[in-house]
């Protein structure tokens, strides 16, 4: 007989665990009433043609979990159009030993010592720099050859920013097709989320029946309410160089409106037709950054009226900003900062750091801005420096990428602001780099670093004159 109270409690902890790890690339998500069905976002790894792409599946457990292994279904298809890779099909099945979809060698099937982030990190694997091998009868394939290059650079380059960022950006933000959709397949919102019948609800979670009400019936989604809307939007702005680069670069090897070349292993309805369009793709691109930015002062008007309606999230972050204040101006924080409020907004935070003495940062004045949504912390802040900086964890716009141990405490995001900007020996992870030119020259190697401190130092002195 299934234990259904052991396996909720198995997949709740999974699920926390997972939450609270640090892995940049796994995000999951659950609903309150049911723990076994799980929504999971998988950024798409460095390097590889799936790059910084936001990819999401549907995973039900059992009752019989961890016996039996969930059944995931990928949902980033394209309306059922694409298939993102040889194991992961435009309908949507996950082709996985661990997961009994596929034949495996002996020591490769499910078992109980296999976990949530064990399918999620397996999945991820299949996301490799050359996904063409991965279909059978093709395992030594290069990717430099013809047809794994043409596939290659469908599936990522053009494929992966349009569907899997620009397309999921564009329905999270509610943002208007710049080009009239496909009419063709079937049309499905990238924000459905699988919900049990709301009319009788169980008596308690554990005895609750997934199997049966998970093809109960669909539901849509509020995109204010998509679990994952704040991440994506975080990360965009993250990588948002690094995918006009990934345009710029490849619109030079194909013509606009150039036609897909369809792989042998590719046959209707699990396959990907279309067009490369990078002109179009940039314009998507710039538009929703532009979006996303402004989302800063739309949380600035929100937060004031909530000021004057004496809200108490307003009450709340302004106590939080005294409190940070006061701890900053003792002699014990270590830092030499000023922290203010713009417009007596505080919503809207201003930082001054002044450059640690003895430090690569000695005797520069930076300015930064924290702007925190009426959401926060379900929102986290956007933060920006004012002043241009050459680092490898500072965009060309001055969006920084940074980490705060306790990120419902907006004193932790001004600590982790400091540790990743004075960060003398941070570990590389290609995740974390949103300046392209200057981690290279971090990480190239002797030569580079000092290149890489020249311009650093060069940018802080300039900094004095910066208003």
């Amino acid at each position: 007989m299934a234990n259904s109270a052991g396996a909720t409690l198995r997949i709740s902890k999974e699920i926390t665990d997972i939450q609270q790890s640090s892995d940049l690339s796994i995000a999951v998500h659950c609903k309150e009433s049911d723990v076994r069905y799980v929504r999971a976002l998988i950024i798409g790894p460095p390097e590889t043609p799936y790059e910084f792409g936001f990819f999401e599946f549907n995973l039900r457990f059992s009752k019989d979990y961890p016996t039996r292994p969930p059944v995931v279904s990928a949902i980033t298809t394209n309306n059922g159009n694409t298939r993102f890779n040889p194991n992961i099909y435009s309908c949507g099945k996950v082709c996985l030993s661990i997961l009994g979809t596929w034949r495996g060698e002996a020591g490769e099937q499910w078992s109980s010592a296999q976990s949530l982030e064990s399918v999620l990190i397996s999945i991820q694997s299949l996301m490799s720099s050359n996904p063409y091998e991965n279909e059978p009868g093709y395992e030594g394939s290069k990717a430099t050859e013809r047809m794994p290059a043409v596939y290659i650079e469908k599936k990522i380059q053009h494929e992966t920013i349009r569907i899997s960022v620009i397309q999921s950006l564009e329905e999270i933000l509610r943002l208007p097709p710049l080009s009239p959709p496909p009419t063709t397949g079937r049309q499905k919102s990238g924000l459905t989320w699988k919900l049990p019948t709301l009319g009788n609800p169980p008596a308690s979670a554990l005895e609750y029946d997934a199997e049966a009400d998970y093809r109960s019936q669909s539901m849509e989604l509020e995109p204010a309410h998509y679990p994952f809307a704040d991440l994506c939007k975080r990360r965009f702005l993250w990588y948002y160089d690094s995918y006009l680069a990934t345009v710029d670069k490849a619109s030079q090897k194909v013509q606009d409106g150039q036609e897909f070349q369809v792989a042998e292993f590719e046959f209707v309805p699990n396959t990907m037709r279309g067009q490369f369009h990078y002109p179009m793709l940039r314009k998507r691109l710039e538009r929703l950054k532009g979006a996303v930015d402004d989302e800063v002062r739309l949380w600035a008007e929100e937060g004031l009226e909530m000021v004057q309606a004496e809200k108490a999230v307003a009450h709340n972050l302004r106590r939080q900003f005294e409190q940070t204040r006061e701890f900053y101006g003792t002699s014990h924080s270590g830092t030499s900062l000023n922290l203010t409020l713009g417009n007596e907004n505080p919503f809207t935070w201003h930082l001054t750091l002044f450059g640690r003495p003895m430090t690569q940062l000695d005797g520069g004045i930076f300015n930064v801005s924290l702007a925190f949504s009426p959401r926060f912390p379900e929102e986290q802040p956007r933060v920006k420096f004012l002043t241009p900086l050459f680092h490898h964890r500072i965009a060309k716009d001055g969006t920084m990428c940074y980490f705060p141990e306790h990120a419902e405490e907006p004193k932790s995001h001004v600590a982790a602001i400091i540790k990743a900007l004075e960060e003398e020996q941070p570990r590389y992870d290609p995740r974390t780099l949103v300046n392209a030119e200057a981690a290279e020259l971090f990480w190239g190697g002797e030569d580079g670093r000092k290149i890489y401190n020249r311009r650093l130092r060069r940018a802080v002195q300039r900094s004095c004159e910066f208003e």
